[in-house]
């Protein structure tokens, strides 16, 4: 990847966990503080328009029961982040995306390479499958949304992310960070704040903003 093509990837924070790991808990508290920008896939998903072109690929793929391609799924991604860019909602010049729910694969990861540049994965690690039930439970019956109260619902949808995850754990080794997502909210923030200021690239973007 030539030198210009590196200066137009967006610089990026993942957040990789579990359901119920807590994640979009702490990407929306991220995304509230200036320099960073929250990217959910699953926000984007639902708020698809699919009477647009790409809206109408993934409605091919739905109706023929097929799973939809990592290739659209990480062009779908470039036309989000490029739209909200072209909105001042996320100013890549001085914004970091944080993102949530994207790549689930590690061949999403690597197509997603073309246009981010992975500083660093937090993996949001909670091996109290228990406590993962727990609260995602308490999610779905706080939301009213009772069908996600199942519990063998819950234990399939934690068994397919492990599943689907554990090659990715692995492509980010080298830039891995594992945090420990049972504790309290704000310990959670704590841990991924302080990796984040010790992160050299972190220091000079902000150092050259």
């Amino acid at each position: 990847m030539s030198p210009e093509d590196q200066k137009e990837r967006y610089k990026c924070f993942i957040l990789l966990g579990a359901p119920g790991c807590g994640k979009g808990t702490q990407g929306n508290i991220l995304g509230a503080i200036p320099r960073f920008y929250h990217f959910s896939m699953g926000d984007a998903f639902r708020s698809m328009d699919t009477r647009s072109d790409i809206g109408q690929e993934f409605v091919k793929c739905s109706r023929k029961g097929e799973l939809v391609p990592d290739e659209l799924t990480i062009r779908f991604f470039k036309i989000q982040a490029e739209a909200r860019a072209a909105l001042s909602m996320f100013k890549p010049d001085i914004d970091i995306l944080i993102l949530d729910g994207i790549p689930r694969s590690v061949e999403q990861a690597k197509l997603l390479e073309e246009h981010v540049d992975v500083l660093q994965l937090f993996h949001l690690s909670c091996p109290d499958r228990e406590e993962l039930v727990t609260r995602i439970r308490k999610r779905a019956i706080k939301s009213g949304r009772m069908d996600d109260a199942n519990e063998d619902v819950i234990r399939n949808r934690i068994r397919t992310y492990e599943e689907e995850t554990k090659d990715l754990v692995n492509f980010y080794s080298d830039r891995r960070s594992d945090i420990n997502a049972a504790q309290v909210p704000v310990k959670v923030l704590n841990d991924i704040l302080k990796v984040i200021f010790e992160h050299p690239e972190w220091q000079g973007f902000v150092g050259e903003v």
